[in-house]
């Protein structure tokens, strides 16, 4: 539970300027001071809750961040929150939702909040600390968690840290360690080039006991290095989910709440995007929609790029920032039985279950991948049975979509610039998609009106195939992925079946949301990439899709001139706004730009 927030500052967004019919909004900065009973049974499930320091009353204590955008005037408001899930203490809502600068925690001006559009819908943005470990540099959230011990000794654990310079961030000169070193002795690092490749042991020098470098040399490019140690010091990292749980519980319940709020709230809506979507999946799975009064949490829940993952957390020495791909990270706990929110059965366990709980508190669940996610994050499981043999029924309270053509951090202002790729990467925008399918669970939550049936690739009507089996076409210089990452159980032994989206003549997948660039294409759009030299040659390429432009001979035999071209992508919009795919900004920017693009002769 919640004992106290101290608000920090409360200061105008944007000068005061207004966002639509909601008016003036206000930035809402402080912390939030909580304690769990970690007898209750719905604490029971956090990892080293029975080893973490007391108070005095017998509780576990815990500070969270938190950052708030409320309208200045509540009455102007809807009175819902939407919660956005931190993803590594950073605020994704307003560069993905919001067509937005990246990298945004601290919005303050009109240009920091982009297109603004969640806060013209009205909502209370609502973020807050789960992570421990999370930076808080640049207004960064992050959660204060105690040590665990045992019995006042420290908790000394063999831990495995993997880094690769280069793919998913800049080069590195030195390894940052998860966890001190409890020893020096005894710990090893190593190099392979591949996962395949037997791991050779290389010499290292400590900088200090939580970070390392090579002995000798820098780095090479996406090679896989592996530091084996004694760690110490685990934090009870699981009183993240408790402290999400109760921060929304208490702004919707508590009447304190509306010093932060600004008003009462009638519902909670949650969104996440990648890390922060995995982190919603777990939430629900872990039980932890569930309120310590028996309530609810989140009426509804939007994760998208998740895969059927979920997080290395709420395990002693976890360590929530890795991602599973089939180069970096594969070792990872990430995705493991049950993926979906079906009840099914794990043929290799013979375990039932479901991503659902069945408490009474799940939540209206709506679940967006791109094509990224079926090659790298099993997104194939959500919708069949854990071999891929059958289509599965989700039950009335969850919804799945695929947005076709799409890699995994396909955003407004993404290039095709190549990266450490071979081919260009895919700079397909899927954030229209998402808007619309928000509207669509709030209006689902809050007046029953039930959002657009599932529409993803299915083994019924054939789209729903092996990797080696779309269909791609032959293109010069292209280089095309015939693998998807392989996803296991945690005996290792044997593996469940996920297959991606059959494509097109021209490459663009035949299912699923086709926004205008994939049904009215100047391109072939890709989920997969794959690593050029001097990184691993043949290695999908970690979440990165490819791009393949159509000539312009190809382009002017196909829609004659721009007027032709600006019919058909009229055409495509108001289909996707009748099936609620599309709002009508975003179907008139399609056909704005249509109307300027260069690419189709005038």
């Amino acid at each position: 539970m919640i004992t106290s927030i101290e608000i920090k500052a409360v200061e105008p967004l944007a000068d005061g300027a207004p966002f639509g019919a909601a008016g003036a909004y206000e930035r809402v900065i402080g912390v939030a001071k909580g304690e769990v009973d970690p007898k209750a049974p719905q604490n029971q499930g956090i990892a080293l809750i029975d080893k973490a320091p007391l108070n005095a009353d017998g509780k576990v204590e815990y500070a969270t961040d938190f950052f708030i955008l409320r309208p200045k005037d509540p009455a102007k408001g809807n009175g819902r929150i939407l919660y956005e899930v931190n993803n590594r203490g950073r605020k994704m809502l307003i560069g993905n939702l919001c067509d937005g600068p990246q990298g945004m925690n601290a919005p303050k001006t009109a240009a920091d909040v982009g297109n603004g559009f969640p806060l013209r819908q009205g909502w209370t943005i609502v973020w807050s600390g789960w992570d421990p470990d999370a930076p808080r540099a640049n207004m960064g959230l992050g959660l204060t968690a105690p040590v665990a011990t045992d019995n006042g000794q420290p908790i000394v654990q063999t831990v495995r840290d993997e880094f690769v310079s280069g793919t998913r961030g800049g080069a590195l000169e030195a390894f940052k360690l998860s966890y001190e070193m409890a020893t020096q002795e005894g710990a090893k690092l190593t190099i392979r080039e591949r996962q395949t490749d037997a791991p050779q042991e290389i010499a290292w020098t400590a900088i200090d006991a939580k970070s390392i470098k090579l002995a000798d040399g820098k780095p090479k490019p996406g090679f896989l290095y592996e530091f084996t140690y004694q760690g110490t010091k685990p934090k009870v990292q699981g009183l993240g989910f408790a402290a999400t749980r109760d921060f929304v519980s208490f702004l919707r319940n508590a009447p304190a709440g509306r010093a932060a709020t600004g008003g009462p709230i009638t519902h909670a809506l949650a969104i996440g995007f990648s890390q922060a979507g995995r982190y919603l999946r777990h939430h629900i799975s872990e039980g932890f929609n569930r309120d310590e009064q028996g309530g609810k949490v989140f009426d509804g829940i939007y994760s998208h790029i998740a895969g059927v993952g979920r997080l290395f957390f709420n395990v002693p020495f976890s360590q929530p920032a890795r991602t599973s791909t089939q180069h970096e990270d594969h070792t990872a706990p990430e995705a493991w039985f049950p993926f979906s929110t079906a009840t099914l059965e794990d043929p290799f366990t013979k375990q039932k279950g479901s991503v659902f709980r069945g408490d009474g508190c799940d939540p209206k669940l709506i679940e967006t991948n791109t094509s990224t996610e079926y090659w790298q994050k099993g997104a194939s499981l959500l919708t069949t049975d854990p071999l891929g043999r059958t289509d599965v029924e989700l039950p009335q309270n969850s919804r799945a979509y695929m947005i076709a053509g799409t890699q995994h951090g396909g955003r407004a202002g993404a290039t095709t610039d190549a990266g450490p790729n071979v081919n260009p990467r895919n700079p397909h925008n899927p954030m229209p998609a998402v808007r619309a399918l928000l509207v669509a669970l709030d209006d689902w939550v809050v007046k029953g009106i039930a959002p657009p049936l599932n529409r993803l690739p299915t083994l019924k009507d054939g789209t729903l195939v092996e990797p080696d089996k779309t269909g791609f076409p032959a293109i010069p210089g292209a280089a095309v992925v015939k693998v998807t990452n392989l996803v296991k159980p945690p005996s290792g032994a044997g593996a469940y079946r996920t297959l991606v989206s059959k494509v097109d003549a021209d490459g663009n997948e035949v299912a699923g949301i086709r926004l205008p660039d994939i049904a009215v294409p100047l391109a072939a759009y890709t989920g997969w990439n794959e690593y050029k030299p001097p990184y691993p040659r043949g290695e999908l390429a970690d979440r990165d899709g490819s791009y393949f432009a159509f000539p312009p001979e190809k382009i002017a035999a196909r829609y004659g001139n721009r007027a032709g071209y600006v019919a058909k992508v009229r055409d495509t919009v108001e289909q996707l706004k009748k099936d609620r795919f599309l709002l009508q900004e975003d179907a008139d920017r399609y056909i704005e730009r249509a109307q300027k693009d260069e690419r189709v002769a005038p």
